[in-house]
């Protein structure tokens, strides 16, 4: 795992200072709320109003706009979204593992210690101890010229005062545990396939008996089935050690079979969250809706169809729209997303999505949201999200969300 230097004490980015214009697109929609279902009683993990800016020669690009939600001890919660909408960015800034050019504000409490205001020292234990990191592409989170017991070791030895004889023991142990036999520790990592990568740096991140796993896109660049085995071990670890997870991906098929929960993200906000299955199957918020039609789900026969794409490019976070943020791609766009910014309302159940059609009319008074208004004669019908109808035509294949680049 990278750290900063250890010559800081705090983090390699700074604490944003509140962001005024965080409503400045549209006359409605406050910021409460508006990252996610929030943080609650008895999480090890609450994240409340979570900001990231980036700093770059052009101004200041919002990566993550106040995003909320909170993980029970052993509870799963996904987080989805096509690239660029700032899942990635979450996962790195619960750690403090984002560079120097961004600023983080809002709130990352880790069994109630508050992780953006920890000193380096107790920073540095808790990466391990209380929550560790999987990373996306498992040949470049391996040094390639030690070999794997040892880098597994490492945080052993570091974080958990043990001696060099028990590190070993450790090691053996923590391979046998995600399926590798313990003479591989004496391997390089170009010496183990892309899947035996991939459980050595699971291995390596529960070396020290961590509360929490964040698992960012752990099956990118592995086939098919060399991804579903990686999944199903880390089910099964998460299950049987009864510790939480955070699970990042653009797959929202893999996230309903893996995650108690799923939270969709857009233009760097949750845009909807609830049950896993609900969400998959039900999505209420169009975006949602779209992610889920993006992938087949393995094993589902009735899903077995070409995946349905969805026109247009995410914004420039530089130069978002006014209003909604997806109104400009929304295929159930109406003219009141111009004007507002939506945050998330109760969407039914234990559901919440971040979309002006979840209202009745009287939450849309209660929300200040201006009524539904008839469509203007001549104007384009987008009221219907495409369900793979008879007259259907699928878009171009390279309209799909796609995956994040490795890093």
């Amino acid at each position: 795992m990278n750290e900063p230097d250890e010559r800081d004490e705090r983090d390699t980015g700074e604490q944003a200072a509140p962001d005024a214009d965080r409503n400045a697109r549209g006359p409605v929609g406050e910021a409460a709320g508006a990252g996610g279902g929030g943080p609650g009683p008895g999480e090890y993990l609450q994240v409340a109003d979570l900001s990231v800016t980036y700093r770059t020669a052009g101004g200041d690009v919002p990566a993550v706009r106040g995003v909320s939600f909170g993980l029970q001890p052993g509870s799963k919660l996904g987080v989805a979204g096509e690239s660029g909408c700032g899942k990635s960015t979450v996962a790195l800034a619960l750690l403090r593992l984002l560079p120097r050019t961004a600023r983080t504000g809002g709130r990352v409490l880790l069994d109630g210690e508050d992780v953006l205001a920890m000193r380096w020292g107790r920073l540095r234990a808790v990466r391990w101890a209380g929550a560790s990191i999987v990373f996306q592409g498992a040949m470049h989170s391996l040094n390639p010229v030690h070999r794997v017991g040892a880098q597994i070791a490492e945080p052993v030895l570091l974080h958990g005062g043990a001696k060099p004889a028990r590190a070993r023991e450790r090691v053996a142990e923590l391979l046998e545990q995600v399926g590798l036999p313990a003479w591989r520790s004496r391997s390089y990592p170009h010496e183990l396939s892309g899947g035996q990568r991939q459980r050595a740096v699971i291995a390596m991140a529960l070396a020290c008996e961590p509360r929490l796993i964040i698992a960012d896109e752990p099956t990118t660049a592995l086939d098919v089935m060399i991804q579903a085995q990686i999944l199903r071990l880390i089910d099964d670890l998460v299950t049987g050690l009864d510790i939480s997870m955070l699970m990042i991906s653009h797959d929202l098929s893999v996230l309903a079979d893996t995650c108690d929960r799923l939270a969709v993200m857009y233009a760097g906000r949750i845009v909807e969250e609830g049950p896993a299955e609900e969400v998959f199957a039900g999505a209420r918020h169009p975006y949602s809706a779209a992610l889920s039609a993006a992938f087949p789900r393995v094993g589902d026969p009735a899903s077995r169809r070409a995946p349905r794409g969805l026109p247009g490019d995410p914004p420039d976070p530089a130069a978002l729209p006014r209003g909604c943020s997806f109104g400009p791609r929304c295929p159930e766009a109406q003219q009141r997303c111009a004007e507002v910014d939506p945050v998330l309302w109760p969407a039914g159940g234990r559901r919440s999505a971040a979309c002006v059609r979840v209202l009745s009319d009287e939450g849309a008074r209660a929300a200040g949201v201006p009524p539904a208004r008839p469509r203007e004669e001549g104007a384009a019908d987008t009221s219907r999200l495409d369900r793979g109808g008879e007259d259907d035509r699928a878009p171009a294949p390279d309209s799909a969300p796609q995956p994040e680049e490795t890093r």
